[in-house]
């Protein structure tokens, strides 16, 4: 299994980055796949989640109306787009899923809100 996260970077508050993670090593369409973020000294955190047969998604509060999961199964590939940027999301953020019990991780994509 291999997660690859990209589309990090720096942005001022109010922007937008679109992260992307692109999965292999598994049956991509029949897993639920996860975003979570860690910040320094935080725990890490559920971002967004997007079900595997009919893409339903859930968000965490403090995300919702401003970030959207979405997926490509022909891509193996899962999004998450981050409108409206606040400094409070500033983070690490990781794409995960769970196979036979076991979280696979990839290496993280750091967001850095800042001006």
């Amino acid at each position: 299994v291999q997660l690859v996260e990209s589309g990090g970077g720096l942005v001022q508050p109010g922007g937008s980055l679109r992260l992307a993670c692109v999965a292999s090593g598994f049956t991509f369409n029949r897993y639920l796949m996860r975003w979570f973020r860690q910040a320094p000294g935080k725990e890490r955190e559920l971002v967004a989640l997007i079900s595997s047969g009919d893409g339903i998604t859930n968000y965490a509060n403090s995300v919702k109306g401003r970030f959207t999961i979405s997926r490509d199964n022909s891509k193996g590939t899962v999004y998450l787009q981050m409108n409206s940027l606040k400094p409070e999301d500033t983070a690490v953020y990781y794409c995960n899923v769970r196979l036979q019990a076991n979280d696979y991780w990839g290496q993280g994509t750091q967001v850095t809100v800042s001006s």
